[in-house]
């Protein structure tokens, strides 16, 4: 079964880092948006092949909740730092919930 929530959040992630670079010119904004939404569409397609392979996903939407939870906490601006930090997490009990 494909993991259709999954893609969304890699595409989320990589929509977002387009608009920071859009709105602000922010490369690495870009880069990391890239970076990060290919790898959440590469974990996505990763459990779409065998649910029980969570790893990549898992550790990648830790990563995204740590940094832009980190984010969050020192600005306290919900766009973009807040949304994805509560994907993130989201995301993060859903993987993890596969591996009990």
């Amino acid at each position: 079964m494909s993991d259709i929530v999954g893609y969304v959040y890699g595409a989320t992630v990589f929509t977002g880092g387009l608009v920071g670079y859009l709105k602000a010119g922010s490369t690495s904004s870009l880069l990391a948006g890239l970076i990060f939404g290919a790898l959440a569409a590469l974990g996505a397609y990763q459990v779409s092949q065998d649910s029980k392979n969570v790893t990549l996903a898992l550790v990648v939407s830790l990563l995204l909740l740590v940094v832009m939870g980190t984010r969050f906490y020192k600005g306290r601006k919900w766009m973009p730092a807040g949304l994805v930090s509560l994907l993130s997490l989201l995301m993060v009990i859903r993987y993890a919930s596969r591996l009990i």
